[in-house]
């Protein structure tokens, strides 16, 4: 790993015996406890979430979903949770249509409530890989919502704003302000039906949380602000454990969850750009920068269309991950001029977000998301409770001959992905002497014995569609680079508007006017974006295991939090 330049920034943190990295530093305290006391990566990360819950409501809970990438260090493989929710049963086209809704659903509206995946995802992924009890897990986010915590400026911020969004307006969002306003940086934020819920799931388990008085309050609130979520829809929710997508980026597997997530459009992009030789270019210089945009707006033409719940649709994964089609979809890509009206390919065979990593003293790694979506969803609160309700399925499309179309009990297109890499070491063929006449990695899969896989890194970039973005900005300054976690956090990014071809590309501040004015002559709609609204860019950290086997972990200056170790 080289050098990092100097600058006003955080130095990476290194450890032998764990990190944790998340967007508050009281969260990655939670997590450092529990490992302290035994725990191992999951159980911390249940623990940080949690914790997050707490004190950045503003962008998750337990009323939104989660998904994670574990990585084990007994089995070297990587395990992916998928912890979303699906639609109501009685939520069908028909039934918006006489509510009035025809081509979207407003973005706060009942409608948008899918079943909260959060809570089954935390058990689910503790009871296969977890080592503690939830008591335990959640005791540190439980104080926090009994005793009280001091807001961080920067979720101070964009709680105000969403008390003035939805909060102020929801359902019972009064329970998430403070006489009605959200609370200062520093002030004192105490959430006694929070800590409730956690007492209750932590004693009885998940089915306290989809059954009983914590499900009916759910109901109720959904239903009386225009909703048609039922007990049964919560009753019959289950996580699903499923076999991650990955594909090979200059020697390293990248690994992320496969659709209804869209991780696969960083899949798709890195498949691209690994066809390009970047050492050529600087790491911000226009020509650079130009072969990201360009890689990424392909790889989302094709999420768009085929990211959605695989129970519904066939969704080609293999040949969207193939070599040869990247090979073919970068034949679209021009240095001179930037791509305007991307379609989807054809492969055949011949979418705001906390996002947390642990690597534990044993060598297991959590990569861990979880999210209201758009900061406090849609800001209804289950009385009592303390937790807003997401509003993932804003997601969905009501084009009846789309894949991700709305359908009772589907899960829609998912913006949050965390992600995992593994350094790919060629094992010895039988009888050989070396390693050079083994096949090509780049054609290998995570199930091929082939080689040995170590972890090289957890991470992942939270916020909306810059997700995949940031996946391949922040591993090619990985990887590409050789910056430590925290440079690599640090440096400006570009966001793409990639709802729709041919968006506009937001520029961080940080970047050079000559960038900025070298990519409008290519013919990229660019804008600068600067303060507060930098959390477009996503906030992201990153855990890494290093040449020298010392982990080395960042945090992202664009949130309140912090990567943290034990002695």
């Amino acid at each position: 790993m080289s050098q990092s330049t100097f600058q006003l920034n955080h130095s990476p943190v290194y450890a032998k015996n764990g990190i944790v990295a998340a967007s508050q530093p009281l969260a990655t305290a939670a997590g450092l406890e529990i490992l302290a006391k035994g725990g191992n990566a999951a159980d911390a990360a249940v623990a940080a979430g949690a914790a997050l819950n707490v004190t950045e409501p503003t962008s998750t809970g337990i009323g939104g979903d989660m998904f994670a990438l574990y990585f084990s260090a007994d089995t070297k493989r990587v395990a992916a949770l998928n912890g979303s929710g699906r639609a109501p049963s009685a939520l069908t086209l028909d039934r918006l249509k006489r509510d009035g809704f025809v081509s979207s659903i407003p973005p706060f509206h009942a409608h948008t409530v899918t079943v909260p995946g959060a809570c089954a995802g935390w058990f689910d992924l503790i009871q296969k890989h977890g080592s503690l009890p939830m008591t335990e897990i959640l005791a540190p986010a439980i104080r926090l919502a009994e005793e009280g915590f001091p807001v961080a400026p920067i979720t101070s911020h964009f709680w105000k704003r969403g008390v003035e969004r939805q909060l102020k307006s929801a359902p019972n969002g009064h329970e998430l302000t403070i006489d009605g306003r959200g609370p200062n940086a520093g002030e004192i934020f105490r959430n006694l039906g929070l800590a409730r819920m956690f007492k209750t799931i932590a004693e009885r388990g998940a089915s306290a949380f989809y059954q009983g008085e914590i499900a009916e309050s759910i109901v109720r609130v959904v239903n009386e602000a225009g909703g048609c979520l039922s007990l049964d829809d919560l009753a019959a929710h289950t996580s699903t454990w499923e076999e991650p997508i990955s594909v090979d980026y200059r020697g390293y597997r990248v690994y992320e969850c496969p659709p209804n997530g869209q991780g696969i459009t960083a899949l798709i992009a890195l498949n691209i750009l690994e066809g390009f030789d970047l050492s050529e270019s600087n790491s911000l210089s226009v020509e650079r920068l130009h072969l990201m945009i360009e890689s990424l707006r392909l790889a989302f033409a094709d999420a768009r269309w085929y990211v959605t719940d695989p129970a519904f649709s066939n969704i080609p994964i293999k040949e969207l991950l193939s070599k040869s089609y990247a090979a073919d979809r970068r034949k679209l890509i021009n240095t001179q001029y930037a791509i305007r009206n991307i379609e989807r390919g054809t492969p055949v065979n011949s979418s705001n977000t906390v996002y947390l990593s642990v690597v534990d003293k044993f060598g297991n790694a959590c990569s861990f998301i979880n999210s209201n979506y758009m900061g406090f969803g849609t800001g209804i609160v289950p009385k009592g409770w303390g937790f807003t309700l997401q509003n993932r399925g804003y997601n969905f499309s009501l084009d009846p001959h789309h894949p991700n179309c709305l359908a009772p009990r589907k899960r829609p297109y998912h913006t949050i992905i965390p992600a995992m890499v593994t350094k790919l070491t060629a094992k010895l063929a039988k009888g050989a002497k070396n390693k050079e006449n083994l096949s090509d990695l780049s054609e290998l899969s995570g199930s091929n014995n082939n080689f040995d896989e170590a972890l090289y890194a957890s991470y992942g970039v939270m916020g909306g569609f810059m997700q995949p973005q940031g996946h391949v900005q922040v591993l090619s300054a990985l990887v590409d680079d050789g910056l430590d976690p925290q440079a690599a956090l640090d440096r400006p990014r570009f966001c793409i508007d990639a709802e729709e071809s041919g968006g506009r590309v937001a520029i961080e501040e940080g970047m050079s006017q000559e960038t900025f004015t070298g990519l409008e002559k290519l013919g990229h709609p660019v804008y600068s974006v600067s303060g507060y609204e930098r959390a477009l860019f996503g906030r992201g950290q990153v855990i890494l295991r290093d040449e020298f086997g010392a982990l080395c972990g960042g945090s992202d200056p664009r949130a309140d939090g912090c990567a943290g170790t034990l002695a």
